[in-house]
């Protein structure tokens, strides 16, 4: 496959307005209702289904699933388990979002999941870097940066056989051959809680409308940093930025994308 281009990351964007994939969430308890009006403004249809009874069965019929361990809990963990095993099983991409990876209960959960073979994984630094033997970061801050992670984001993308992003300034992304930087966003996505969770889920939703994770990964990616720069223009704090954040996220065009997107 060759690296994702800017027009790439457009025609991304076009099929998930078109298909408007289903993406099944569990996720954590700060960022459900933002989660899912993340993927409402881009173009996507969230169903927060995170309970041990229901999980395993909708993942076979989702397009996407994202699992998240940003508040785990003893069911949760059961129907995450469920609805990776059942996503592995029946091909339905899914994406592990290691939260403040480096706890060990945690780490022992999301370490068990990457046996399932997550499309891809999505972290900061630390996070990532917990996932391959290191202690983690401060909570959910990472203490690394992207460019840190980068070779252990290959040998993680390698053992998964998906694509890893590792998010920063500048978000590092590969499936362990390829490497792609973006370069755009705003610090005030620093400010509001559950964007970084809402990324994974966007990437969830990218997985369903193309076969390429890393592309997936890029185009979620691109998608909420540039409506980041956006929303910032006309924004006077962290408060009226998540406002104009989720309009931005459904007015962004694939040509806009495209034409703003910073991608090496």
């Amino acid at each position: 496959m060759t690296t994702p281009r800017p027009a790439d990351l457009g025609a991304a964007m076009t099929a998930l307005r078109d298909r408007q994939p289903l993406t099944q969430c569990l996720t954590n308890i700060v960022v459900a209702p933002w989660t899912a009006n993340v993927l409402l403004a881009a173009g996507a249809a969230p169903a927060m289904v995170d309970n041990s009874h229901e999980a395993g069965a909708f993942a076979q019929v989702a397009g996407g699933v994202l699992v998240n361990l940003g508040t785990p809990y003893d069911d949760t963990t059961t129907a995450m388990d469920a609805a990776a095993g059942a996503a592995h099983e029946h091909g339905t991409p899914w994406v592990l979002d290691p939260v403040a990876a480096g706890l060990p209960w945690r780490t022992t959960i999301a370490t068990s999941l990457l046996d399932l073979r997550p499309t891809i994984v999505r972290g900061n630094a630390s996070e990532v870097l917990a996932l391959t033997g290191g202690s983690g970061g401060r909570g959910v801050d990472s203490t690394a940066s992207a460019q840190d992670a980068l070779a252990a984001a290959r040998a993680l993308a390698e053992q998964t056989g998906g694509a890893v992003a590792v998010s920063g300034p500048v978000d590092h992304l590969t499936d362990g051959s390829r490497v792609v930087r973006l370069g755009n966003g705003h610090v005030w996505m620093t400010q509001v809680t559950g964007v970084g969770c809402a990324l994974g889920a966007l990437m969830a939703a990218y997985a369903a409308v193309t076969d390429d994770a890393l592309l997936a990964a890029a185009a979620a990616t691109a998608h909420l940093t540039v409506a980041a720069e956006l929303a910032a223009e006309r924004s006077s704090g962290p408060g009226s930025f998540a406002v104009s954040l989720l309009d931005e996220l459904a007015a962004l065009t694939p040509s806009d994308l495209e034409a703003r997107v910073t991608l090496t």
